[in-house]
């Protein structure tokens, strides 16, 4: 990798600030009807990843036990069913507020870091804006850290394993990881393709980006 990222913890957790706080600016604009929209998240509305964002901020142990024994040992889907049950029982105009309450939380679930809660800030983003058409803006460093944390963390994306023989690099800094047929592609663009959003890969180019769309 190229470019070391260099952010420190306490600049980590600034960016976790200004993330939340540009999130409900947009969400602020944000018409009733879109909050109901698909987000790029399978199964997931636009409401349910704001809720998402909105408990990962104060995560509570208790409460985290009991709602993975409800969904039978799975994070998955305790994850989902959570964030689910916390949107559909409040308006959007309340879970905008939860949002903004959330700044300045610094707070890392067990087993995540806080460079896990800007990445999720900075994916979730992407989540909401893209199918809504909205252009919302990735910063470049608070990418990077981001990056980095995917590709150097296993589960749940397990990054190396699925681009064996392919070697990443962004366009718009000096990150780049792997080895094999390139492909390149902004911050943003691929952001969204470790995470697994396909939705990026019309944003990608280089020898390597058609063989990979189309696998």
């Amino acid at each position: 990798m190229t470019g070391p990222t260099s952010m420190s913890t306490e600049q980590i957790w600034r960016a976790v600030d200004t993330e939340r706080a540009g999130l409900a600016e947009m969400l602020e604009a944000l018409p009733e009807a879109e909050w109901g929209h698909a987000s790029l998240c399978d199964g997931w509305r636009v409401r349910d990843v704001v809720a998402h964002l909105v408990l990962s901020a104060r995560p509570r142990i208790g409460w985290l036990l009991l709602n993975l024994a409800r969904a039978r040992g799975s994070l998955d889907r305790a994850i989902r069913d959570t964030a689910i049950r916390h949107a559909d029982a409040r308006t959007s105009a309340q879970l905008l507020v939860g949002l903004r309450e959330s700044i300045g939380a610094r707070v890392a679930p067990v087993g995540t870091t806080p460079t896990d809660r800007l990445m999720d800030l900075l994916v979730h983003g992407q989540d909401i804006a893209v199918p809504l058409g909205i252009a919302h803006t990735v910063p470049v460093a608070a990418a990077r850290s981001a990056l980095d944390r995917i590709w150097h963390t296993g589960a749940p994306f397990h990054a190396p394993e699925k681009f064996d023989g392919y070697r990443l690099a962004a366009t718009d800094t000096d990150w780049a990881v792997g080895d094999g047929l390139i492909i390149e592609g902004s911050v943003t663009a691929l952001l969204l393709v470790l995470t697994g959003r396909d939705v990026a890969a019309d944003r990608l180019a280089g020898a390597g980006a058609a063989r990979w769309t189309s696998r």
